[in-house]
């Protein structure tokens, strides 16, 4: 089997602990911030804690109708999370599965770097495009960017 994999930095001002708060209620601010790639986010099994299975609804700006992911890891002392997809036609016919792994790194600063690795596991030799990985990558710097004006715009809850 072989992988592709993209990796995503984005520095933040906001301090880890914030970062980590936001990006666990991904899943309803992504859809608001996002809805021409997020057109919805409904839990679907689990307490929304490690084992719970997500269903993505992607929107027009999205190749991609839809995918399930199960949340694998949620470690609020390292501020990590990891998650993989495992179904839907994200998986463009030629995967087995992603997995997502997210580390926000404190800085020095005060702020944080949010690092995420997607690893693409594929069913044979043929991997995603160049084309495609590129197109991910800069929709998961937009993404994360558009998270944390939301949380900027919204103090309150973070």
């Amino acid at each position: 089997m072989t992988t592709a994999i993209i990796e995503v930095e984005v520095t933040s001002s906001f301090p880890a602990e914030t970062v980590f708060k936001v990006f666990n209620n991904f899943h309803t601010i992504a859809p608001k911030v996002n809805p021409q790639v997020f057109k919805s986010i409904e839990t679907i099994e689990g307490d929304e804690g490690v084992g719970t299975i997500r269903l993505f609804t992607f929107g027009d700006d999205v190749p991609f109708k839809s995918g399930k992911f199960k949340q694998d890891v949620i470690d609020a002392s390292t501020f990590t999370y990891n998650y993989t997809f495992f179904e839907g036609d994200n998986l463009m016919g030629i995967l087995d599965s992603i997995n997502h792994h997210v580390k926000i790194v404190p800085s020095a600063d005060g702020g944080c770097i949010f690092k995420q690795t997607v690893i693409y596991n594929c069913k044979g030799d043929e991997k995603p495009s160049a084309e495609v990985l590129n197109f991910e990558k800069e929709l998961y710097e937009k993404t994360y960017k558009a998270i944390e004006a939301y949380a900027v715009g919204h103090p309150e809850s973070y």
